[in-house]
């Protein structure tokens, strides 16, 4: 454990590197939809989009599964996109749908996973602690998450409360910005996939 603290620090600089802010917009558009009073299902989305990635960041690193890395990386900012529709067509948020988000989080942790497989390999070489190093990434990126997350909802306080801009409009606002740059990422890098 004597590498845990520059492994935690790996995971969070990892996640909150603007040169891949892709994660970045994938978390802000997934809780952007929610107050500070939601913070009970923020957890919840940020637990399962954690759980997720979590599983397949340690398939990969033990080789149990293997990544098709163009693919992956054409496959992140569809998650983007997705949750970004998810948030423009869901103009209420109802019970039964809150469900679905929980189940769509823990399945794109899953691609975002094999997403971070790739950088945390290329740092490993050939270590023999890979299991306590693997430990520290993933706390790392759950603590850089969980910064944006208090951002996000800062700044959405800050926008709904005291601007008194609509909880709609603002949603609106921000999935839609988060989908127009989502969209031009996953056309540039579909045409990298297709070449």
């Amino acid at each position: 454990m004597q590498d845990f603290p520059l492994y935690f620090q790996l995971g969070w600089q990892h996640i909150l590197d603007w040169q891949g802010y892709d994660h970045i917009l994938f978390v802000i558009v997934l809780c952007g939809m929610y107050t500070i009073s939601d913070w009970k299902k923020v957890l919840i989305l940020v637990t399962a989009f954690t759980i997720g990635h979590s599983i397949t960041l340690a398939l990969s690193i033990f080789k149990i599964i293997s990544v098709n890395t163009p693919l992956i990386e054409f496959l992140i900012p569809v998650t983007i996109l997705i949750t970004a529709v998810s948030n423009i067509i869901s103009k209420r948020q109802k019970p039964k749908g809150q469900n679905f988000k929980y189940s769509m989080a823990l399945f794109f942790g899953l691609i975002h996973g094999l997403g971070f497989s790739n950088y945390l390999k290329s740092l490993l070489g050939k270590s023999g602690n890979i299991t306590a190093e693997l430990f520290a990434f993933n706390i790392g990126l759950e603590f850089g998450q969980l910064l944006i997350v208090v951002v996000v909802l800062i700044i959405s306080f800050i926008m709904l409360w005291i601007v008194k801009i609509k909880r709609w409009d603002y949603n609106f606002f921000l999935s839609s910005a988060i989908f127009g740059i989502s969209f031009v990422m996953a056309a540039e890098r579909l045409a990298g996939l297709i070449s």
